[in-house]
């Protein structure tokens, strides 16, 4: 299985989704998308590639029906999603973990800061993809590929 992991691609008037995340996302088998969508018909064009699961940013007041955080099954992998801007903690990371405190799960992903993130927290993998869209202050733009593969997984950001 592979999965295509999104978050703040605050696509709002004049902006797109750039050619490098659709190109990486072609095969994908499901799309998970960490919030600030801005426009909800992103979630639409990006269906149009695999399944989307997403969850509400902290921008996405045009989006509904979306949760603040969801907990979905991919293989054997239990994967808690969220925004990372709720919750208690003094950095995004802690945020979005003691927003999973009351959960068991493999892996948190979230988003919110624009930074890319990977370890692990209390034997939970964290990731942030990072933003395809805003760099605010990083190298590059960013995302994120998953497999899962005979009840392995490896995640890795993709830079452009």
């Amino acid at each position: 299985m592979k999965v295509g992991i999104l978050s703040d691609t605050h696509i709002r008037k004049g902006r797109i989704i750039p050619r490098f995340v659709w190109e990486a996302l072609v095969d994908v088998d499901t799309i998970l998308h960490a919030g600030d969508i801005v426009t909800e018909s992103v979630l639409e064009e990006l269906g149009l590639l695999a399944p989307v699961i997403a969850v509400k940013g902290n921008c996405d007041w045009w989006v509904e029906d979306l949760p603040a955080k969801t907990i979905i099954q991919l293989g054997n992998l239990k994967i808690g999603i969220t925004h990372g801007y709720l919750g208690k903690g003094n950095n995004t990371p802690l945020r979005a973990l003691n927003t999973f405190l009351e959960d068991e799960v493999d892996m948190i992903i979230f988003g919110h800061s624009h930074i890319p993130y990977k370890t692990f927290l209390n034997g939970i993998m964290m990731f942030n993809p990072g933003s395809p869209t805003e760099r605010r202050g990083q190298p590059h733009f960013s995302m994120g590929l998953m497999t899962i593969e005979d009840g392995f997984y490896d995640v890795q950001h993709l830079f452009f």
